[in-house]
């Protein structure tokens, strides 16, 4: 998939988790949006590996169940560094920020699966 398409995924993502969660909140415009996405790509491109291989136990032990913690960790450290940069992404509580990854996790995959490589 192409950098642009992912990024373009990323965004619907995070605006569709802000619509349909109560705590989480966005207040600017596209071009935040956009950087808010790309800040979740790098993220997810250069932390989540480390995370992953480090709680590799963990994820074993549970056999997978781990990973979810993972994804909200992931999705909780964007909206603090959006928050610190100024982007816009704010979260009301630990209950908003993991709905918030469950449903941006959600949509990425459709979107993965729907969208041509």
């Amino acid at each position: 998939m192409g950098l642009l398409l992912r990024l373009a995924l990323n965004a619907l993502a995070i605006w569709v988790a802000v619509q349909l969660v109560d705590g989480l909140s966005f207040v600017g415009d596209n071009v935040q949006l956009v950087l808010t996405a790309l800040l979740m790509g790098a993220v997810n491109a250069v932390v989540r590996p480390i995370v992953k291989v480090l709680s590799l136990p963990l994820v074993i032990l549970t056999l997978g169940l781990f990973l979810l913690v993972v994804n909200i960790a992931m999705f909780a450290l964007v909206v603090a560094l959006s928050g610190s940069l100024g982007l816009g992404l704010d979260s009301t509580g630990l209950g908003a920020t993991a709905l918030g990854a469950l449903i941006a996790t959600v949509v990425i995959a459709v979107g993965e699966r729907i969208l041509p490589d």
